[in-house]
């Protein structure tokens, strides 16, 4: 799927019909008619990937915002920048998460549990063999899925369409391979009185919130790159290590996203809140690019003074305080 599409037409009750799909490669099509049960799993990824993109850069100028209804992130996806490279990656990542859990409830026909190997280091006596998630599938058909947009576009040899595909297939991979890489052990205690003289062991995924703040690293330390003499990306900077699969790379410098431009997608941070105290990239100064900003009061309610009753239930107040807030000019 091309992770800037509207993640919304995939969740539907019934089957969708691939052909009134917008948004799909003709190979992406091809594999929706053979796949029709996985679509649902796919736009779920992808709403995931967005609420996660957007805590992730709620502080930042550019907030990974929705535009409008043809697409998600809008035209800022045309440039081949950092915040694209988190997009794709984010996007590949939910992919994975979601089709891995649908495996393990039985949602598909085509997979079930993992079949992962036992561990090693896994103690002899605690057995290997609960119901895991099967991230195995969700990497191998995500990569065929999102991945087919890309490998079917022509392009010359050295350009920087080439460059583009590229820098897409790179950061799509890092995505999944954050959602791989984190997937970990988990146990459940059997035994008389819980004892735990006895562990059943299977592979889960990790809460999709350690994703995303693993890509948000890889973002920080994202590589800049360009297309070279062989038609394969190189560093800008060859002070820096290469990038290994599992990092983010960009070819194209981001815009300052202070204003609103309709060229590049930018809707700038006028009316955006900012926290007057702070130095960081929400503080007033920064966030509002030194345009300053207006100072307004604000009701909010709060539960406060909240008794635990025997048993069983949790009874509060409801407090309410002005409290002082900025906005960007």
């Amino acid at each position: 799927m091309n992770p800037i599409q509207r993640p919304e037409m995939y969740i539907i009750g019934a089957q969708p019909v691939c052909s009134q799909l917008p948004g799909l490669s003709p190979g992406q099509r091809k594999l929706c008619q053979l796949y029709q049960e996985h679509m649902m799993y796919i736009g779920e990824g992808a709403k995931n990937a967005i609420k996660e993109c957007q805590f992730q850069f709620r502080q930042r100028r550019w907030n990974c915002s929705t535009v409008d209804n043809t697409s998600v992130f809008g035209r800022v996806m045309s440039i081949g920048s950092r915040e694209t490279a988190f997009a794709y990656a984010v996007s590949a990542a939910g992919v994975v998460n979601a089709i891995s859990r649908a495996c393990r409830e039985g949602e598909l026909s085509t997979c079930g549990c993992s079949r992962t190997a036992r561990p090693k280091d896994l103690p002899r006596d605690w057995l290997w063999g609960g119901c895991g998630d099967n991230v195995e599938y969700g990497y191998r058909f995500a990569k065929e899925f999102v991945d087919a947009r890309e490998r079917e576009r022509n392009y010359a040899k050295g350009s920087e369409e080439q460059a583009r595909i590229l820098m897409n297939l790179q950061n799509n991979e890092a995505g999944r391979r954050a959602v791989y890489k984190l997937a970990d052990v988990a146990c459940k205690c059997h035994g008389v009185s819980g004892s735990c003289s006895l562990k059943t062991c299977w592979l889960q995924l990790a809460d999709f919130r350690k994703v995303g703040d693993l890509l948000k690293e890889k973002y920080d330390s994202a590589a800049a790159m360009r297309i070279g003499r062989k038609g394969k990306l190189e560093l800008v900077n060859n002070r820096f290590n290469s990038p290994t699969p599992e990092d983010l790379v960009y070819i194209d410098s981001s815009p300052d996203y202070c204003l609103r431009n309709e060229t590049t997608g930018s809707l700038g941070t006028q009316g955006r809140l900012c926290n007057k105290t702070s130095e960081g990239m929400d503080g007033c100064e920064l966030m509002c690019c030194g345009r300053g900003y207006d100072q307004f009061k604000s009701v909010q309610v709060e539960r406060c003074h909240c008794k635990f009753h025997w048993c069983c239930y949790v009874k509060c107040k409801k407090c309410t305080e002005i409290v002082d807030q900025y906005v960007c000019k």
